[in-house]
């Protein structure tokens, strides 16, 4: 193994995989070259390995001396990572490797994402597989592509012949917390016919910005305010005070982005701007004093336009009436987990064509409440005249209330590091649910050393906390 930048860092099997794994371009959508490697690795240490069309690998290992007979553990990861760089960095990652380097207490790569997520898992499972001292049960290993677009690999991946029903997934990035549950979801795309008609009339732009955003997922139960939604009770007020004809609307750019900002232009028919703006600052005010938004901005302002191509007045009001009563956020808190957002749904994309598209992203960890969700939605749209089309669906990982991998797992770390570990679920998709599904009954735990600022120029992989993740991981093996 040829290690440069890495050499010297223990345990040094992982971090002389981890480098080779850099230097093979790994970007999704672009994993051949890495699971072309992973074969190869498979064929040199005589491991019985599958590749399929989509390129992920499976590996299967008999178990050492005196546990051969023990059930299979499955370990899994991913192989691909979010391509990022800087704009002046000169690399290609389509066909360059990276520029990684240390400081002793943080691998980087310079300019560029490093890929720790999740190459630091494979690296793992390589190192594992790779020596024959080390104590473990029958392995069946699991290395997907494609999850940092929409988990492809893992939805697409036959495990029809795995045994095994205990998963460790080694796809978290905080040292010390033991993930056991996600939430699934999908896309749910609300469509509503509208009608225009040429109306003539000075036109006023609304505009709701200076929002903070974030994670539809993960931030959803912070006290964030919607642009969209806001939009829709602005122009609910205005409206009260007049007919409107709208002409433009659109808000937020990702469904499972909780949107900053949005836009509609209008023709208010006997309202002048500045009674738009009363109602503007009055709204802008209960923003800021009721969410945490103290930047919230929501104002009208004068366009240099005399009418146009307009939705009806009757259709106007039904678009706004269908975006008052969307559903948005924390609809359901787990009862199992506290503080863990058990169901929510996130109004994240708004646009006014030659129809009225909302989009949202719903999820939820309990698959029953999601489904739900997703035909209140339907109901919704029937309601005002509209259909539904539904995407990207992903099953929920749910909490077990009895799990022997994450008692076993809390006590190794609690006996190798003198403090329990954290135990959480989480209000966003891991590939655990889509494997779980897979794989009936199973029980799993996610794991990771400390990563920070993944998916950007500036993530880093700390070499301690891969150091301890490595020997727990071991522990844990010899314990099951």
């Amino acid at each position: 193994m040829n290690t440069t930048k890495l050499a010297g860092l223990n345990p040094a099997s992982v971090f002389g995989y981890f480098e080779e794994i850099c230097a093979i371009p790994h970007g999704s959508r672009n994993t051949k070259a890495i699971s072309d490697y992973l074969v190869s690795f498979a064929k040199k240490h005589g491991i019985r390995y599958e590749q399929d069309d989509l390129n992920n690998v499976l590996m299967y290992q008999e178990g050492t001396c005196g546990y051969e007979e023990h059930a299979p553990v499955v370990l899994q990861g991913h192989m691909d990572m979010v391509c990022e760089k800087d704009a002046d960095c000169p690399i290609n990652m389509d066909t360059d490797g990276l520029d990684i380097d240390h400081d002793d207490a943080w691998i980087f790569a310079h300019g560029t994402t490093l890929g720790g997520d999740n190459g630091i898992a494979v690296a793992y499972m390589l190192a594992l597989l790779a020596d024959k001292t080390i104590p473990h049960p029958p392995l069946e290993i699991i290395i997907t592509v494609d999850e940092e677009i929409g988990m492809e690999g893992a939805a697409g991946v036959d495990l029809s012949r795995f045994q095994g029903r205990t998963m460790i997934n080694l796809d978290s990035e905080d040292e010390g917390v033991f993930t056991v549950s996600c939430a699934g979801g999908a896309r749910s795309v609300i469509h509503m016919p509208v009608q225009r008609r040429v109306v003539y009339g000075p036109c006023v732009k609304l505009t709701v910005e200076g929002l903070r955003g974030g994670h539809s997922g993960v931030e959803i139960h912070k006290n964030l305010a919607n642009a969209n939604k806001v939009m829709g009770e602005f122009l609910g007020r205005v409206q009260k005070l007049m007919p409107l004809c709208i002409t433009k609307l659109q808000g937020g750019a990702k469904d499972n982005a909780i949107p900053r900002s949005c836009e509609a232009t209008l023709i208010p028919l006997g309202i002048n701007v500045e009674r738009i703006n009363d109602i503007a600052q009055q709204l802008q005010e209960e923003i800021r004093t009721n969410f945490d938004e103290p930047c919230a901005i929501v104002r009208g302002d004068n366009v240099d336009a005399l009418g146009g191509n307009a939705l009806t007045t009757e259709c106007t009001a039904k678009v706004i009436a269908l975006l008052n009563a969307a559903p948005n956020g924390v609809q359901v808190m787990s009862r199992d987990i506290e503080g863990l957002v058990q169901t929510s749904l996130n109004l994240g994309v708004m646009k006014l064509d030659e129809e009225l598209t909302l989009t949202f992203a719903v999820r939820s960890s309990v698959n029953q409440e999601k489904i739900d969700l997703l035909k209140r939605l339907q109901e919704l749209a029937a309601f005002y005249d509209g259909t539904v089309t539904e995407m990207g669906d992903y099953p929920a990982w749910e909490y077990k209330k009895q799990s022997h991998l994450r008692d076993t797992m809390v006590a190794t770390f609690t006996r190798m590091f003198g403090k329990e570990p954290e135990v959480v679920a989480i209000h966003a998709g891991l590939e655990c649910g889509m494997l779980s599904e897979k794989l009936p009954g199973l029980d799993c735990v996610s794991i990771g050393p400390d990563m920070q600022d993944i998916h950007t120029s500036r993530e880093k992989l700390s070499i301690e906390s891969t150091r301890r993740t490595w020997e727990f991981l071991l522990e844990v093996l010899k314990a099951l």
